[in-house]
């Protein structure tokens, strides 16, 4: 077994504590518009700063989605997206060079339908460094089961949080994670907000009493200037819809790129 991924994550979030800020995580989903113009935007993310990518793995249900996320998600399918496709996609950024972690978010389905040990075995193969799967619970039999597969590989596995987590939740949830945890800001979906909430940084210490793993924390950080408020608690910053609503825009590429600069910057 190799600790690759592991490894990876835990590099990214000690550079980016060692230079005083959080570790900026953008997400985008691999096949939108299309598969071509979703590699150039990893590798545009990651020229661009980001410290970990989360590679959207499409699903036709995504539960935890806002509008903006199923519609990308709906068109990545329509596109013939797969997981062999994402992973192919994952595959190639290592062959160009990315060597920041790539993080497969995703949900369960499409996973348990490609086969969980050879999900794992591949993901590791193509470079992968582990999973957030938002219907998954980590205490679940199949839960358990995905995560003593990831651990076989060296993959993380990295379950979520909500701010309606009971201590017991978020005490079981910090046993099971590996790489980092992924604190939703609001109960509900994804999606941009207009202010983040305002028990966020109560939040955090909750989680935080009971672990000594990372805390990233997504869900409707939209501007940079919210980014920069959830870099002063947390450990990392997710920004996803915001990113995925540029990329039906014909210089969708650019447009990110210089999106994302403002936000690394002000991490």
């Amino acid at each position: 077994m190799s600790d690759t991924g592991m490894t990876r994550i835990s590099t990214a979030f000690t550079r980016a504590r060692a230079s005083g800020r959080a570790t900026f995580m953008p997400y985008y989903i691999a096949g939108y518009p299309d598969l071509e113009t979703s590699v150039a935007v990893f590798k545009a993310l990651a020229e661009a700063g980001a410290d970990l990518i989360e590679v959207g793995v499409p699903f036709s249900d995504p539960l935890a989605d806002g509008p903006t996320n199923q519609m990308a998600a709906q068109m990545a399918i329509e596109q013939g997206t797969t997981v062999r496709d994402v992973l192919d996609v994952v595959a190639r950024l290592r062959d160009e060079g990315i060597g920041i972690p790539l993080v497969l978010m995703g949900y369960y389905n499409p996973f348990l339908a490609y086969g969980i040990e050879n999900l794992c075995a591949d993901a590791a193969a193509a470079g992968a460094d582990g999973f957030i799967v938002p219907d998954l619970p980590p205490d679940v039999r199949d839960g358990e089961a995905m995560r003593a597969r990831c651990r076989e590989h060296g993959l993380a596995f990295i379950p979520l949080l909500a701010p309606t987590s009971t201590e017991a939740r978020i005490r079981a949830v910090a046993r099971a994670a590996t790489g980092f945890i992924y604190l939703v800001s609001v109960t509900g979906i994804t999606g941009e907000q207009e202010r983040l909430p305002a028990d966020l940084a109560a939040f955090v210490a909750r989680v935080r009493r009971h672990t000594d793993l990372p805390l990233a924390v997504g869900f409707g950080i939209s501007r940079p200037e919210q980014a920069a408020q959830v870099a002063r608690i947390a450990d990392g910053v997710v920004v996803g819809s915001a990113l995925v609503k540029l990329g039906r825009d014909p210089d969708a590429v650019e447009q990110i790129r210089t999106f994302v600069s403002r936000f690394a910057t002000i991490m």
